[in-house]
């Protein structure tokens, strides 16, 4: 069963949470207006921390794994490995799509309620990019390309009625002063807490394994690494978020909206 004891940090805690190369090409008139993020959340009470506790790291849901006593020795880890050297910044904006995306999904059954994309005055709009900024540690304007907002259960469901509802974003974007800055990121939200729980390579699509990856927490280990692809540099043992890893026998999304994030 799956609980999540993240406080509204956005910070790594004791669990959860590729590379493609850039596809340069002119911009459209729909791309000149993609929306640039530069003002802090100003509608969310955020925690004194220390930069060192916040640092380019990504905050977990907490799970209480069926596979008792598997630790990080146990398991097969993903292929994703720490790189060498920082991915170098393109000189120019990642791609952007020709045409403005879909601001609406239907309701279907791997996407039970729907998905829409906030508006871009509203707080639903803003919450995600905290996060995102907080877990990360990125400066300056966020431009967001794609943003959809969901709803559903927990993975896996519970009858707990804290966890019947969690509000899940999937944000695609990249830094404007760090073109190396680039992916697209799910933010989870509960009635206790929310953080960021895994992020991707920007030029990836859909919710495929092995691209979207999660990283747990590992007390033994907490220096920073840049991983392939991913934007940042992140902390603890990376585990594949699709279908789970790392002791977690369970998926990071539930199948009743695992199709929110069909053609993203």
């Amino acid at each position: 069963m799956r609980e999540a004891l993240v406080p509204d940090l956005g910070l790594a805690l004791p669990v959860p949470v590729r590379r493609s190369g850039h596809v340069l090409h002119e911009r459209s008139s729909y791309q000149a207006l993609v929306r640039t993020i530069s003002s802090p959340l100003d509608s969310m009470e955020l925690r004194h921390v220390s930069n060192a506790a916040m640092s380019l790291v990504i905050a977990f849901v907490v799970v209480a794994c069926t596979n008792e006593g598997a630790g990080p020795s146990d398991v097969e880890r993903p292929s994703i490995t720490p790189a060498e050297s920082p991915t170098v910044a393109s000189p120019t904006p990642p791609a952007l799509p020709d045409e403005p995306p879909p601001t609406r999904g239907q309701v279907a059954s791997d996407c039970k309620n729907g998905w829409v994309t906030p508006r871009e005055d509203s707080s639903r709009y803003r919450l995600p990019l905290g996060v995102i900024r907080r877990a990360t540690a990125i400066d300056g304007p966020l431009v967001v390309v794609d943003m959809r907002y969901f709803e559903g259960p927990e993975s896996p469901p519970s009858d707990k009625g804290y966890l019947l509802v969690v509000q899940r974003w999937y944000v695609k974007l990249y830094a404007k002063r760090d073109l190396a800055f680039q992916g697209r990121f799910l933010v989870e939200r509960r009635r206790f807490g929310r953080g960021l729980v895994a992020v991707s390579p920007y030029d990836s699509a859909g919710f495929k394994s092995p691209d979207w990856i999660g990283f747990q927490f590992d007390s033994s280990d907490t220096d920073l690494r840049p991983y392939e692809g991913l934007p940042g540099l992140w902390s603890g043992i990376p585990y594949d978020f699709v279908d789970g890893g790392e002791g977690l026998s369970i998926p990071g999304l539930p199948d009743e909206v695992v199709g929110c994030l069909n053609a993203t």
